[in-house]
């Protein structure tokens, strides 16, 4: 999905935002390269809110829902401290092994802690709280995989939702994913369990704290 931006007020926003250094460009590249729907990538612009999300919110144990190329999750370890824990779910083989090979390269990758298979079972393994979770996977199952965070997540924990916005289609959603999307949405905004507020990053992002 893309941007709602006009491109010049994208590449505004990219020139005024943090550097995400040579090791995630070189990601973003090969990506580009070599996988199929690169446009799943992060990117810089939302790969720096994932980071200081983590850091503002002094998390230390952060799940995910979707790693794809490792973007992602790089950048959210890259905001926690050295005892740190990014948590990630993906099915897709390729690239698992493709994150991998970033992760291993980087300072921050021993933070993390790939869950290969079908991420509801993933999460259905897992024990004790988390302070922050990302979703970003496939939009059939986004209102299965919020519920499924939601008991992990601690009181003040913070889930950020991708792809809210689905390039304008949840106004009038045509599309199975879009029509998901959209369910998810009506679903946090009458969830008394939580507060959120939807932004307009890139394609969109919900982010719900836990009250």
């Amino acid at each position: 999905m893309l941007t709602l931006l006009k491109p010049e007020l994208e590449e505004y926003a990219f020139s005024k935002t943090s550097t995400d250094g040579p090791l995630l460009q070189e990601l973003t590249a090969e990506t580009y390269e070599k996988m199929e729907i690169p446009q799943m990538l992060t990117g810089r612009l939302e790969g720096r809110f994932l980071k200081l999300m983590v850091q503002v919110s002094s998390a230390k144990r952060v799940l995910e829902i979707g790693t794809f190329t490792g973007y992602s999750a790089l950048s959210m370890a890259e905001g926690l401290p050295a005892d740190g824990e990014v948590i990630t779910c993906d099915i897709n083989p390729k690239a698992i092994e493709f994150a991998k090979g970033y992760f291993a390269r980087s300072e921050h990758g021993k933070k993390i802690k790939i869950m290969e298979g079908p991420a509801l079972d993933s999460i259905a393994k897992l024990n004790g709280q988390f302070d922050l979770a990302f979703i970003d996977a496939d939009k059939g199952n986004y209102t299965n995989y919020y519920e499924a965070v939601m008991p992990l997540m601690k009181s003040g924990g913070i889930i950020l939702v991708d792809n809210v916005l689905w390039s304008g289609e949840v106004v009038d959603p045509k599309s199975s994913d879009a029509t998901a999307i959209a369910a998810l949405n009506d679903h946090v905004a009458k969830d008394q369990r939580v507060e959120a507020v939807f932004l307009a990053i890139r394609d969109g992002v919900y982010f719900i704290r836990k009250k």
